[in-house]
């Protein structure tokens, strides 16, 4: 058959062969490493996955380890998970391992935890896993917050005395709320507004002091798990310190504010009444110099009634008589300042 064929070229052809059989042999061995593997391995674990499916995977971006491991953890377990359900929450960018990881322990805790909700709180960036944990076994939380810079939450009750009260809240995880619910800040936020309502409402602080479990039981009367991620197990008041007599602070505050609206208030009426006694002053000054010029007309009509014979020399004796015998009697009556300063004018 190969007769015709020289001896150089069959053994270029057979070298050539024997390459190709080697790419053939490197590209199956690649082949059965990348996807055999997986494939045999998911075969013997009950998990089935096709060795087309597994190649598919790769092309889409999806890492076939993480959905083989995925469902073979799952199978296990007892969940009938499909794989593509498995690729669709990969490529949604969820975590793949971590959610069947939660759906086990859901299932192994008796939590009513399925594969879309799961999904759905990974995808929503909360840790599923976390989640479940926290049902199985519940968190405390500190209110307030010591992080955020407080240690206790401080309120006043109506006898004016403040109380600075801690409190510790056991919660756990409501599966059925992880999507949409309000987190922990929120918790934090509604315990604290229930401890200064309770001290806010109660008559003196003694009776707080007396019965501090009479706030953790109105607070959750209050039902502040409302919308919440958690359900609250319980409310333990840690601490309870008595503060300052802010009622006193306030009313001494009060009255020095009054004090002082009352001093600007007299300040306001001193001021007042000096402009007032400098304004009649200057009133009598004006009232004195139309005296003095009324008083300076009188030599003049004297006069005119000389000129025109309406006085004579005896009745001008006569008035001056008077104004001497007025004068005189002003003296004696303590008035002589103001007697002679009159007499001079008339002169």
């Amino acid at each position: 058959m190969f007769s015709g064929i020289p001896l150089a070229d069959m053994q270029t052809m057979t070298v050539i062969a024997v390459i190709v059989g080697l790419i053939v042999l490197l590209a199956l061995l690649i082949f059965m490493f990348s996807y055999g593997f997986l494939y045999i391995k998911a075969l013997l674990a009950g998990a089935y996955v096709g060795i087309f499916e597994i190649v598919s995977m790769r092309l889409m971006g999806v890492n076939p380890g993480t959905i083989v491991n995925s469902r073979i953890m799952g199978t296990k377990a007892g969940l009938e998970l499909e794989t593509r359900l498995l690729q669709a929450h990969y490529l949604a960018g969820g975590d793949v391992p971590n959610v069947i990881r939660a759906l086990v322990a859901a299932s192994k805790a008796g939590i009513p935890l399925t594969f879309d909700m799961a999904c759905a709180i990974d995808l929503a960036g909360r840790d599923v896993l976390q989640a479940v944990g926290m049902y199985v076994k519940p968190a405390v939380i500190e209110c307030p917050d010591p992080s955020k810079g407080r240690s206790k939450v401080a309120a006043v009750a109506k006898d004016g005395i403040q109380l600075e009260a801690k409190a510790r809240v056991t919660v756990r995880a409501n599966v059925e709320k992880l999507v949409g619910g309000a987190w922990m800040e929120t918790i934090i936020a509604r315990v604290g507004e229930g401890i200064v309502t309770t001290i806010g409402s109660s008559e003196t602080y003694k009776s707080v002091l007396e019965n501090p479990d009479l706030i953790s039981r109105r607070v959750l009367d209050k039902a502040l798990d409302a919308e919440t991620a958690f359900e609250i197990v319980s409310i333990d008041i840690a601490d309870v310190d008595v503060g300052e007599n802010i009622g006193a602070k306030l009313q001494a505050d009060q009255a020095e504010a009054d004090k002082r609206v009352a001093q600007a208030l007299a300040e306001r009426r001193r001021a007042m009444a000096v402009a007032r006694e400098q304004e009649m002053q200057a009133l009598v000054a004006e009232n004195r110099a139309k005296v003095v010029l009324a008083e300076a007309e009188v030599p003049k009509a004297v006069a005119q009634a000389f000129r025109e014979g309406n006085l004579g020399i005896m009745d001008y004796y006569r008035l001056r008589n008077i104004q001497a015998d007025t004068d005189m009697r002003s003296s004696i009556g303590g008035e002589g300042g103001e007697g002679e300063s009159g007499g001079g004018q008339s002169k």
